[in-house]
């Protein structure tokens, strides 16, 4: 709730006053914010990583395969919110209007849709998602203020590998890289495993920058 409530201020402060502008300024102003955010946080609680005890801790066990609670967590809610915004887009009055506004902003002002409303709950999901996000991987990495770089440049290369702004290419994307990246860890020093889903995103961006899926949004 209260991410969401942060969601409605970013959009309503950076998002509805910089949306007639090149979107090289509302880049650099979420990139800032970011920055702002960050060193507000460090200076709040300090610079040291610390971990939350007992949340989403152990490990089940099925036949020879050993996967951890955290990491059963994350997949069950990742698959659920993927459902949940695919429901939402596809099938809901306010999820048609969300994709009308993404498709052509001033056909969609011009049909009666109020664009700033939707911009407002576009990124009050977005950031709730991604509180979402830092909850699950807690377990996973020490909480730092940099424990996000990895995930979203990993989340950027998902993105273009299945297909940027195409959200089963994205999953795609993901499960691509997982799968190729522990694949290598099995044949190269486990130091390298972050490198191959980089070298994957060079790779398509030389070869087939549409992705995947060959759709682009």
């Amino acid at each position: 709730i209260t991410v969401a409530l942060l969601g409605i201020v970013v959009a309503r402060v950076i998002f509805i006053p910089l949306r007639n502008m090149t979107m090289i300024y509302t880049i650099m102003a979420t990139v800032m914010l970011g920055k702002i955010i960050v060193e507000a946080i460090r200076l709040l609680w300090g610079p040291v990583p610390f971990s939350v005890p007992g949340f989403l801790i152990g490990t089940v066990k099925v036949g020879d395969v050993v996967i951890s609670i955290a990491n059963i967590a994350i997949i069950a809610a990742a698959a659920f919110c993927v459902l949940a915004l695919q429901l939402f887009l596809y099938k809901t009055k306010p999820g048609k209007a969300m994709r009308c506004v993404a498709q052509n902003r001033k056909a969609a002002q011009l049909m009666g849709i109020d664009v700033r409303t939707v911009m407002t709950v576009t990124v009050m999901i977005s950031m709730m998602i991604c509180c979402l996000i830092g909850l699950l991987v807690s377990p996973l990495l020490n909480i730092t203020t940099t424990m996000s770089n990895m995930i979203g440049l990993k989340g950027f290369a998902a993105g273009v590998i299945g297909g940027f702004g195409y959200l089963p290419g994205a999953i795609l994307g993901g499960l691509c890289i997982g799968i190729v990246e522990n694949i290598a860890s099995m044949v190269l020093p486990s130091v390298y495993k972050d490198i191959v889903a980089f070298v994957l995103l060079v790779g398509f961006l030389l070869i087939r920058p549409a992705g995947i899926t060959g759709k682009t949004r």
